[in-house]
């Protein structure tokens, strides 16, 4: 029957096995059907389904439960119309009371029933009933369909994980379709009003109808949930069985006394790689390497190549960083300790700080610190490293001339190995380190390749995110190292590369800071380096002055270093005697200690004679200061350039004196003078070679006080290029420049004009020793030297 047929149209029956009394409780359900022939237990909540149970006994235990059609109406309130008028005669089997005060019933349905006048009023709701009994249906087209539902639901029993297969053999052997529709409706998943609907339905072939639709339903489901697991348990247990039948051959191997130790360093290996968190490709080739690996005998010589490239992919930092320290104040306290000075790269490096603790996922700047020798460029580096708590890396880069050495080997070659980018950062174990690249203007490039070019990719924030080694085969990120550095000179870097780089320039110190490093850092080190106490040697800041001015001259601190050594060891030696008087460096020992004094500052004290000048250069070692000497003697008008000149001074000489020929009349020269005279331009020091564009003022003046018999005053120094047109252009390197013109003890300098905004750079100190004069052209840079020097 439909949910809407008359009940009282029905044919009922009447159960034998027990008289049941006419009215019976009824037990309200929500959300669930209770079905004949159905055992299932119920939890009893509410008082008045309490009350019901309290009143069944083995004597009396039926009841009837019913669906509620509103789960939210509360059961002391329900009407006959909250109640689907057909129920289930159930018998209560068994009863148990929980401690959170529920109580669970096992219940048994009987019988299909239809209730009449309900009594809300008592206790409990009660309710007359009539049992509805299954219309009779032996034709070919139910028996038809009850083979057709048992067997398909014997295979979805088959294919799920959740049913006992006691129920598939309970349907093979249920041979009434009026048993097997409820059984059916019972355990598979149907919507609460269908089941509703079934319950109503007293035709066995028309419940069957509705079930084959979910019967399909679930058999499509469990054959693609089948589908879908048997995929994942393939890829998934692949390993595990691998592992397994590995575990087992090594407990047969030990059994029989053939343990392999070869098995358990590939799960050893497997290990590692599981541990490293490889990316996709790169797990993927650690993959196609391990199935190699266990294919090759060992005693071939590629399983040592295979098991090699292995351990490099499973010790490298894929995803291992150290946590940078974010202090800003901290860093700054540190790198102010380990260095003095270098104002402008601490400044540099606590702005990347400061960026990087805003941003996380920064990349990270190339610096390059640019710079003579001796000047603290790679202990910079280390200071940084623990600025930021990173991993200090250094690899010097001198005299590199294959390619492979920054990209690797291919593994093709017998004894590849990784560059020596990969490999420093697989010693360090952490994939964001400090990385200094030391001397990167010595790289060299023959026939092996180019590192310049290998160096291009590395030190290129958008593309080193990507790099890839030769022997690793697979990209590497690089973009969380901080890179830097560093170089004497710059023109020697490739213009590609020096353009990837934020280039800080490290010039040099003055005498009082070179003092301040002595004093803080260098005798301290040299002390505790000899073996000696603070107490037993003394150095007053008169007596480093001194070191520094007699027995060094350079723009870094390196000799000064030597020199505080020196006295160190003679100072050990006393001790070692049997010495115990403590030592005091005074200026009146320095020389028993180091001998005579080997610069002399006679820049200033020397004779001043025409056709001398003092010009400056700039070297890759620091700033220095070079004499030039003009003579002339009966000729052709030659010109004679000796001492080691590069073609850009010597087109700078030619320049000097085709102007002064051409201006022969403002500087009141006999124009025939020129043509009768060959004049001769040396700079001393013939063995050094000397060469830049700043030469020009300095030549030219060197000319015309030889011509005019005019000294120039040995303490004016000067730089600066010409033109034919008389215009003086700027130079480059100036605070190097002067840094030297002051410790040779030079009191004026003449620049460029354009040069004058470049003073800002020169330290306080040193601008009060010296004079500065600025010059746009050279008959005005001319006519002040010469004035300048009869002052004298």
């Amino acid at each position: 029957m439909s949910a809407t047929e008359d009940p009282d149209t029905l044919e009922y029956e009447v159960l034998e096995e027990q008289e049941v009394p006419d009215i019976l409780p009824v037990m309200p359900l929500k959300n669930f059907v209770l079905f004949p022939h159905m055992v299932a237990p119920l939890v009893v909540t509410t008082e008045q389904s309490k009350k019901l149970v309290g009143k069944l006994s083995e004597r009396t235990p039926h009841f009837i439960t019913a669906l509620q059609r509103k789960e939210e109406i509360d059961e002391a309130h329900l009407t006959q119309d909250d109640i689907y008028r057909v129920g289930c005669v159930a018998r209560m089997i068994k009863t148990i009371n929980f401690p959170d005060g529920s109580t669970h019933i096992l219940v048994e349905g009987l019988s299909r029933c239809t209730l009449k006048n309900l009594n809300t009023k008592t206790d409990y709701p009660t309710a007359k009933y009539r049992m509805i009994k299954d219309a009779k249906d032996t034709s070919v087209e139910t028996e038809a369909l009850a083979r057709n539902a048992s067997e398909k639901f014997q295979q979805i029993v088959t294919m799920s994980p959740n049913m006992p297969d006691e129920l598939a053999i309970a349907i093979f052997n249920m041979n009434s379709p009026q048993q097997l529709s409820d059984l059916l409706a019972t355990n598979l998943p149907v919507p609460i009003e269908v089941c509703q609907n079934l319950l109503a339905e007293n035709q066995p072939g028309l419940r069957l109808k509705t079930l084959m639709e979910f019967l399909n339903r679930e058999f499509q489901i469990q054959k693609l949930g089948n589908k879908i697991q048997s995929k994942v348990n393939e890829t998934f247990s692949k390993t595990q069985r691998e592992i397994f039948l590995r575990e087992q051959l090594s407990t047969i191997q030990k059994e029989l006394g053939e343990d392999d130790p070869q098995a358990g360093e590939l799960l050893e290996l497997e290990k590692s790689l599981e541990e490293a968190k490889l990316p996709k490709d790169a797990r993927a080739a650690a993959d196609k390497e391990l199935q190699r690996l266990k294919a090759v005998p060992p005693a071939s010589p590629e399983h040592g190549v295979i098991r090699t490239y292995l351990d490099v992919l499973s010790e490298l930092p894929w995803n291992k960083g150290t946590e940078d320290l974010l202090d800003i104040l901290a860093a700054q306290k540190i790198l102010d300790k380990d260095h003095y000075g270098l104002e402008k790269v601490k400044e540099r490096i606590l702005e990347y700080l400061s960026v990087l603790k805003l941003k996380k996922d920064m990349k990270g700047p190339i610096l390059c610190l640019a710079g003579p020798p001796g000047v603290g460029k790679t202990s910079l580096g280390k200071s940084v490293a623990r600025a930021l708590g990173r991993e200090f890396v250094r690899m010097s880069l001198g005299g590199m001339h294959d390619e492979a050495e920054i990209r690797g080997h291919r593994r093709t070659y017998i004894g590849a190995m990784p560059g020596r980018i990969v490999e420093s950062i697989r010693r360090c174990g952490a994939n964001n380190p400090v990385f200094m690249l030391d001397e990167i203007d010595k790289v060299g490039n023959d026939f092996r390749g180019d590192p310049s070019s290998a160096l291009l990719e590395v030190l290129d924030p958008e593309q080193n995110s990507t790099f890839n080694d030769h022997y690793l085969d697979v990209d590497f990120d690089l973009s969380k190292v901080l890179f830097i550095t560093t170089a004497n000179q710059l023109e020697t870097i490739p213009g590609p590369l020096r353009d990837r780089m934020e280039v800080i320039r490290i010039s040099g110190y003055t005498l009082q800071e070179k003092v301040h490093i002595a004093r803080r850092y260098l005798v301290p080190k040299a002390i505790k380096a000899h073996g000696l106490k603070r107490i037993q040697i003394k150095f007053p800041n008169e007596t480093l002055e001194q070191i520094i001015a007699g027995y060094t001259a350079e723009a870094g601190v390196r000799n000064l270093e030597r020199q505080i050594a020196n006295i160190c060891r003679k100072v050990a030696r006393r001790f070692a005697e049997g010495n115990t008087r403590p030592v005091e460096v005074t200026q009146r020992k320095i020389k028993g200690f180091l001998g005579p004094v080997k610069i002399e500052k006679d820049v200033a004290e020397r004779e001043a004679m025409p056709g001398v000048v003092t010009g400056l250069a700039w070297t890759p070692y620091g700033g220095d200061i070079l004499f030039i000497e003009a003579t002339r003697m009966a000729g052709k008008g030659g010109l004679i350039l000796t001492g080691s000149l590069g073609d850009v001074m010597k087109e700078s000489a030619r320049a000097a004196l085709s102007y002064l020929r051409a201006n022969a009349d403002r500087f009141k020269l006999d124009e025939t003078l020129f043509a009768k005279s060959d004049i001769h331009i040396h700079v001393p020091a013939g063995a050094t070679p000397k060469d830049g564009p700043s030469a020009g003022v300095a030549i030219a003046l060197a000319i015309l006080s030889m011509l005019q018999n005019k000294p120039v005053r040995p303490d004016l120094a000067m730089t600066g290029e010409i033109s034919l047109r008389g215009r003086v252009l700027p130079i480059g390197g100036l605070k190097e420049k002067v840094l030297a013109a002051s410790r040779a003890g030079i009191k004026h300098i003449m620049l460029p004009e354009k040069n004058k905004v470049d003073l800002d750079e020169i330290p306080a100190e040193v601008k009060k020793k010296l004079t500065f004069k600025t010059v746009k052209n050279i008959d005005q840079a001319l006519r002040y030297a010469l004035k300048l020097s009869e002052k004298k």
